[in-house]
């Protein structure tokens, strides 16, 4: 089984900084393209920033300079490090992978597709 496990939300005042940080359990074998999304209340989910297995980064124009996307496949983790945060930058924060390689003990290699954590809360007070 696999599973995406977030961490590292809160509650922060303006201008302070967050590193949340998701982390794929199981036997994992390779993990392609990370993303981070964010939703606010009432409002459409954003793609806030993207990292592939080469390591290419792609972000959200209002996070620019700001936000910082990794990853360390070693420990088959990926990091949003957020700095200087905004009170517009509250919402509930998810990560997910395109595609997770992994061995099951019955089925043998598998692959999960679009898999999703299950949110963590960012709140960032004025």
């Amino acid at each position: 089984q696999v599973q995406l496990v977030e961490s590292g939300g809160g509650l922060v005042q303006a201008g302070g900084s967050l590193r949340l940080a998701c982390a794929a359990s199981g036997t994992i074998l390779s993990i392609n393209t990370i993303h981070w999304y964010r939703q606010a209340l009432g409002k459409q989910r954003d793609l806030v920033a993207t990292i592939t297995s080469s390591g290419s980064t792609n972000y959200l124009d209002s996070v620019k300079g700001r936000f910082t996307i990794s990853r360390d496949d070693a420990k088959k983790t990926a990091y949003l490090q957020m700095n200087n945060l905004k009170p517009e930058d509250t919402a509930v924060y998810y990560c997910s992978a395109d595609k997770i390689l992994f061995r099951d003990p019955d089925l043998g290699e598998r692959g999960a597709f679009d898999y999703w954590s299950q949110g963590t809360q960012v709140t960032v007070s004025s």
